[in-house]
């Protein structure tokens, strides 16, 4: 679904917080730690590439706000980290959706730009999966013991100066890789029906279905998670269809064929149709979405990488969504 990918610029100290949750979501400390430590290098983020960041010292009691000092100014290279505090909880582990706590420090003068703790707003966006967590990340992230706080230098780009970002990972839970609950048994019977595989992948059948212009959000299976808020951050699996020339279902994307999940905002970052039919559904749950063209693309076409035209103009837009995680 291509407009899942065109993100909208916010300014830096809005998007600092985003950028470390993203990085892993496109992707071991043994002791109780050390709770003023001087920047420690990891081993395995360093066989992939990753840099030790010097300078960034923290202190405090494990799992809370850390104290950060920063020796400016700083200078920032790009895939920098450091290990500032040593976690005492529970070991990270394949298939964990880690939750943390950050601060943005400014690399120029120590300024602290952006602090979640004070709002105890956690993001849980951190999915550790070898498949489709990025390679560093993976590698300096699972092992860790929850309670690790571990600094990240995000180099100068652009107009952005560089700044630091302080993660803490304070909580795991596992990871949804598929819709589940209970089979919804009173759906209307003139909607398209949903079939899935053995992995979880759905197919569609239009089952006679004529589209009326308005949005149909369909509860296929109820999850027992907590409802999607409007402005929340979403992990979803989904399959998008539209009618070819024909009349017949054709599939233009699928998150289940590129073999991970996708993240997004429903507050901007998608088709209106994506934010109305998801918000307040629960999580665990699979959607059906049929959306009109006033709340998919309109009258513009899209076209695939080869060029071709996927989703034409005016198109009814057909998707099941699998709801794996909300913010």
């Amino acid at each position: 679904m291509q407009k899942i990918t065109i993100f909208k610029q916010k300014p830096l100290v809005m998007r600092a917080f985003a950028v470390m949750s993203a990085i892993a979501l496109c992707v071991g400390l043994s002791s109780c730690g050390n709770n003023n430590n001087e920047g420690a290098a990891d081993e395995n983020a360093q066989k992939v590439g990753m840099q030790l960041l010097k300078g960034v010292s923290a202190s405090g009691e494990l799992g809370k706000k850390p104290d950060v000092k920063l020796q400016t100014p700083l200078d920032v290279k790009k895939n920098t980290y450091a290990i500032l505090q040593r976690g005492n909880g529970d070991v990270i582990q394949e298939g964990d959706r880690v939750c943390s706590q950050g601060i943005v420090l400014s690399a120029k003068d120590g300024k602290e730009l952006l602090n979640t703790w004070k709002e105890n707003r956690t993001d849980c966006s951190i999915s550790i999966n070898k498949k489709t967590t990025s390679r560093p990340y993976y590698a300096l992230l699972k092992g860790k013991r929850i309670n690790t706080t571990i600094a990240f230098g995000i180099s100068a780009s652009g107009k952005n100066p560089a700044y630091v970002m302080v993660l803490t990972l304070v909580s795991r839970e596992k990871s949804l890789t598929r819709a589940t609950g209970k089979e919804v048994t009173n759906i209307p019977a003139q909607l398209p029906k949903v079939t899935r595989d053995a992995s979880g992948k759905p197919s569609l059948d239009l089952n006679g279905y004529k589209p009326n212009g308005k949005l149909v959000s369909q509860t296929v299976i109820e999850g027992t998670g907590k409802k999607v808020p409007e402005n929340s951050t979403v992990s979803v699996h989904y399959t998008g269809w539209t009618l070819d020339k024909d009349g017949k279902l054709h599939q233009f994307d699928s998150s289940w064929t590129r073999g991970m999940p996708i993240n997004f905002s429903l507050a901007g970052q998608v088709i209106s149709g994506w934010t109305k039919g998801l918000t307040g559904k629960k999580v665990g749950s699979q959607v059906l979405l049929v959306i009109p063209p006033n709340e998919g693309y309109g009258s513009e076409e899209k076209k695939d990488a080869q060029g071709n035209v996927s989703i034409p103009a005016n198109s009814t837009l057909y998707f099941v969504v699998d709801i794996l995680y909300a913010s």
